[in-house]
Parts: C-alpha cells; structure tokens; sequence
C-alpha cells in the first residue's frame, strides 16, 4: 500500500515538474519570439536609413581593392549625408583609420566590422541609464518638445505600453495652447484606456501639472506622464516655463522619481540636433525618445544627437502602432543597420 502510495506521488511529482518546465519553456519562447518581433520592427523601420547608409557603404567597401584616403572620404560623404553630423562623423572616421593601423587590416571589407563596432560604442558611452527612470513607483514623466515631432502620439503609445506592464498609468494635459492638443491627447489616453487630467484651451500648463499630480497620489498612479507646452517663441520663454513646472514637481511631488524626455522627429535631420541642444539648455533633460525612424533615410541622426548631447536616446519610434515605440537598444540598433 505505502508503495503504491510513494510510486503515486513520484508519478505526481514528475508531472508537476513537467508542466513548470513546459511553463517556462514557454515564457523563453514567447519572450524570444518578442524580442525576434522587436528587432524585425527595428529593421523594417530603418529599412531607408539602411539604404541610406549600408547599402552605400558596401557598395564602396566593394569597390576599393586597398584601404586608402579616398575610401574613406567616400565613408564620410555617406555618413554626413544620412545626418550623423560632421563632428561624430569625423570621429568615427578617425577611430576606424586608428583601428587599421593598429590591427593592420588591409582588406576593404573588414573596414564594416569597424565601423559596427564604433557605432556602438557611440551608442553605450553616455553617462546615465537607458531604461526609463520610473522605478519604484511613484515616478513622473516630464514630455518636452516642439510642435509636430510626435509628442503625443508617444504619450499615448507609452501610456498604453505601460498600462499593459500592469502599471497605473495617469497622463496631465499640459500642452493647453496648442489648438487641438488635448483632444488628441484625449483620444489617445481612451486608445490607452488610461485616465487623462485636463484644463481648458489657454490654461496655465503648470495648474494642470500641479492638479495631475494631486490626482496621482489620491489615485495612486504609478506612473504620471505630463505633455507640456510645444513652443519655441523664444528661449527665455521656454525656460520660465518649464522652470515655473519643475518648480511645482519639485515641491509637490519630491518622493517620485523623475524623467524628462524630449522628443525630436527624425525626419528633420540636424534641425532635431538643433532643437535637442536648445531645450537641453533650457532644462535637465534625461532621455531622447526619436519618432518616426521608420519615414527617414536620415535614422543616422540618432548618433548625432546622443554623441553631442550626451543624454541617451531611451526610445525610438517605428511605426503608427500603439506597439512601435520601442526601448532604444545600441546593439539592436547597430544589428538592424548592419545586418549580417
């Protein structure tokens, strides 16, 4: 009897291990199968910038029989011309010249690992994390940016992703000058089916900040995402106004941690280079998050922008969806740009 009873309970106990490890077998699939789709929305994004920049560089590589000045002016037209900027195109140009001499390469083809490998390293050198700064909760997200970069349709896809994660998400409308900006951010939050606090047309941005932060202690919101105001009229302008802002978050709100995100469009080249060092200077930016990568050949841009500013690129945008903003990731990036 108590061997039929033990060899029952083995029998129990083997199938329960079965079923954990089917379990977990199908969390690595479906966390694989995640990160495959993820990398394969990376690379049908940057599909023109790869044209842009890969295609061209091959096609040099494959000319040159040596490694001369020559190649590598042909490099620097393609680099300059997808936007990576004169200043960071001119330093990879240099690293990699350095790199053949000390490894004393020769061969023209090698030249692309070079480059894939200072890529990245452009990409990992800046100082801070580039996941979002919104761990533990509470945390506020500070969205700045001029008009029409994509500000909020990156607020509603952020919405809806985190709100997906399990979290509380509120979003503050403070963008209340632009005509129009808080019924798109109001559509946007019911696509997310997150909660949105908002003011009339003209309000004062900072009183709808302050009210979206008293709705997220009473509501306990994990995560509050606040738009704010687009306009570029003038620098002094701009500064008092986030300032007056930071002022509010800073004084009711000093428990939460805290992200300021600007959002620049890609397609606008060296102009969202321009636009990135202006806010910058006009407040504590801690990430970049880059729209529409998927409507530019010019997704060198991202380089630029991270290697002059020296704030992390946290987020990309590929697509229209509610799931094309992604986590910005060098090595995927420089993978979807480079594929083998």
């Amino acid at each position: 009897m108590f061997k039929n009873i033990f060899k029952k309970n083995k029998k129990n106990e083997e199938q329960k291990n079965e079923e954990i490890q089917k379990v977990e077998e199908t969390k690595d699939n479906n966390e694989e199968n995640n990160k495959s789709g993820l990398l394969g929305k990376l690379k049908k994004g940057l599909e023109k910038t790869r044209k842009g920049i890969t295609e061209k560089v091959d096609d040099i590589l494959k000319s040159y029989t040596k490694i001369d000045e020559e190649l590598f002016e042909d490099i620097e037209e393609v680099l300059i011309t997808a936007d990576v900027g004169v200043n960071t195109t001119m330093r990879i140009i240099d690293d990699v010249k350095d790199k053949v001499k000390e490894q004393k390469i020769t061969e023209a083809k090698e030249i692309k690992s070079l480059l894939k490998e200072e890529l990245v390293e452009i990409l990992t050198e800046v100082e801070g994390n580039q996941d979002l700064n919104i761990e533990p909760s509470p945390s506020i997200m500070l969205v700045v940016g001029v008009n029409g970069v994509g500000k909020t349709t990156t607020i509603g896809k952020l919405a809806s992703r985190l709100k997906n994660e399990g979290k509380k998400v509120l979003i503050a409308a403070g963008d209340t000058f632009r005509a129009a900006a808080i019924e798109q951010l109001n559509e946007w939050s019911n696509r997310a089916g997150v909660d949105l606090i908002s003011h009339n047309e003209g309000a004062d941005p900072a009183a709808v900040i302050f009210d979206g932060i008293q709705a997220a202690k009473a509501r306990k919101a994990d995560v509050l995402i606040c738009d704010t105001a687009g306009r570029l009229h003038n620098k002094k302008n701009l500064m008092n106004e986030l300032n007056k802002i930071f002022r509010i978050v800073g004084r009711e709100y000093p428990e939460a941690k805290k992200e300021v995100m600007l959002v620049v469009d890609a397609t606008t080249g060296q102009n969202a280079v321009i636009q990135a060092k202006l806010f910058k200077e006009a407040c504590d930016i801690t990430g970049i998050a880059l729209t529409k990568l998927d409507g530019t050949a010019k997704g060198g841009v991202v380089l630029a922008v991270q290697s002059e500013l020296k704030v992390p690129v946290k987020l990309v945008g590929v697509g229209e969806g509610l799931n094309d903003l992604q986590d910005f990731k060098p090595n995927d990036f420089v993978d979807a740009l480079f594929p083998e």
